[in-house]
């Protein structure tokens, strides 16, 4: 992390440059060296580019205290690229998740020997070394809380058929703003059960985090799960201990959702090895797991199997153009350059756009992925920078989604109707409470106007007509109306902007997914179009 006052290097494609940095390092300094700097007196833009295996690593970061980071990845892997996957590891606080996820970056990623030479002999200085690669990856995170840059290739690994990126969800809270924010979406979950006498009890029981996060998982999205069975030496390897715990997790997953015939269950000791990437000589009673797809039946014995056998993401290319903005900047010479990740459609040069819920239209000039321009455009899963004409950064900004102004385009929401499901709220949610909404990117009060319905969230049956109030294990049908305005879809059209976290008193305390949307047409209510927009909507 650049500090004050002392001289870091800032670099184009491998020729690296030494400056000094001071408060106020935003203007010719950064311009000369970086690609831009949005212009904040407190905080400063440092770039670097380093050449790696899998690609070129793009970061920002703001120096000051507000240490934010975000990545950007390209893979330029000679030959064929292997398509990626995002995954999150979800199960109960000592399940052995830590092990487990160690365990695969350890052995399939990018930890360099240096860095696990050292982790270890720390580990083993502290009387820790048993707990190697839980070690690791306890490490990694307290590395990164504490602001030292940590390369993301450490939180990936490789499958022979994926490049596999664990979304990290420490903590119950985090894990749930990970998942609606983060910009990257689970694809797969992997549900780490321990197997230990009472262990599994107490990570199924009504309390325990086990069914919290696999419902939390569903509801979020995630429609595809591997069930590793941890721990699996402390039962002497037992067989009779994992049919117990197989037939238990089918019924309890089976009622959140997930059809157990799709979900490979794969018992394993994250700490020895056995079935994580080869197969177990303990368990020689475990003829593999088999998993029912659209591409047909798959089997295996391995966990690293299970997660090669997960069905390849769609690119939801065909639907209209969403591309919620993570930040705008100006850039000399060239204009306003908006940042974001395509969530569904494709963005290209020469298209019209419009951007909700200001409703001004104009033209992009360029759409570029890392200064290489994309001929073909962006499509989901890519973070772009695009150029548009006539529009200042101050009419645009984080939380705006960009659209395709001739193919269905976002509108501002007037109100929508949404499912919550409240989790952790100290006292009831009434008519008029109005948290703050994390949504895609956009992050703004909402008040819950009217509570709807309160239903069974497992089955979705409604229990009971407007409730007065609603409290945490509730799930209601709510309208809730945006303080400021905000762009926001149903969840069946497009899911990544329409599932929510509900923020109060720092904390998450309810998810939901919106169900329909009230919008507001600015075009016909006059949104500002640009000479440019106008021009190109001719053509």
């Amino acid at each position: 992390m650049p500090r004050l006052g002392k001289r870091h290097e800032a670099g184009w494609l491998g020729v690296t440059r030494s400056m000094k940095l001071k408060k106020g390092s935003h203007g010719p300094e950064f311009k000369k060296f970086s690609v831009s700097s949005p212009g904040k007196a407190d905080q400063a833009i440092y770039c670097e580019w380093k050449r790696r295996g899998i690609g070129l690593f793009y970061r920002w970061f703001t120096s000051y205290l507000n240490v934010s980071l975000s990545l950007v990845i390209t893979r330029t892997t000679m030959g064929k690229e292997k398509t990626h996957v995002n995954v999150v590891v979800i199960g109960h606080v000592d399940s052995g998740k830590s092990t487990t996820t160690g365990h695969l970056i350890y052995k399939c990623g990018g930890i360099d020997k240096r860095t696990i030479e050292k982790f270890e002999k720390e580990a083993a200085e502290l009387g820790k070394s048993s707990f190697k690669y839980a070690w690791v990856l306890d490490k990694l995170k307290a590395e990164r809380e504490r602001g030292i840059t940590i390369d993301i290739a450490l939180w990936k690994f490789e499958t022979p058929k994926y490049y596999v990126t664990v979304i990290d969800a420490p903590g119950h809270r985090d894990f749930i703003k990970n998942m609606i924010t983060g910009t990257s979406q689970a694809d797969c979950g992997i549900l780490i059960i321990a197997a230990g006498t009472g262990e599994f009890e107490a990570g199924i029981s009504k309390d325990g985090q086990t069914r919290e996060h696999a419902l939390l998982a569903f509801t979020l999205g995630v429609r595809q799960l591997i069930v590793a069975i941890n721990k699996m030496d402390t039962t002497k390897w037992s067989q009779d201990r994992y049919n117990e715990i197989v037939k238990e997790v089918s019924s309890f997953i089976k009622k959140i959702g997930f059809n157990p015939a799709t979900v490979p269950f794969v018992p394993i000791s994250g700490w020895h090895g056995d079935n994580m990437l080869e197969e177990s000589v303990n368990m020689t009673w475990f003829k593999g797991w088999t998993k029912e797809s659209k591409a047909g039946n798959k089997s295996g014995k391995t966990l690293l199997e299970a997660i090669d056998a997960i069905d390849p993401p769609t690119r939801p290319t065909d639907k209209p153009l969403r591309l919620p903005l993570q930040d705008v900047y100006k850039i000399g010479g060239i204009g306003t350059v908006p940042v974001g990740r395509v969530e569904t459609g494709i963005i290209k040069a020469g298209m019209v756009v419009t951007f909700a819920p200001s409703g001004i239209s104009t033209e992009v000039k360029s759409v570029e992925m890392h200064h290489e321009q994309l001929p073909d455009g962006g499509v989901p899963g890519d973070n772009v920078g695009f150029n548009v004409k006539n529009v200042s950064v101050k009419e645009i900004r984080r939380g705006f989604v960009c659209s395709d102004s001739k193919n269905d385009p976002a509108k501002e929401a007037a109100s929508f109707q949404a499912q919550v499901i409240v989790l952790n709220h100290p006292g009831q949610i009434g008519a008029g409470y109005a948290p703050v909404l994390d949504c895609h990117t956009a992050h703004i009060a909402c008040k819950f106007a009217e509570l709807v319905e309160k239903i069974d969230r497992r089955s979705g049956k409604k229990l009971e007509d407007n409730p007065k109030f609603i409290k945490s294990g509730d799930s209601a049908i709510v309208k809730m109306v945006p303080s400021k305005p905000m762009c926001v879809e149903s969840y069946t059209e497009f899911p990544p902007l329409g599932r929510f976290a509900v923020r109060d008193m720092r904390q998450t305390v309810a998810v939901g997914v919106i169900k329909s949307v009230e919008k507001v047409d600015k075009a016909a209510a006059g949104g500002k179009t640009t000479k440019a927009g106008a021009k190109a909507g001719k053509k």
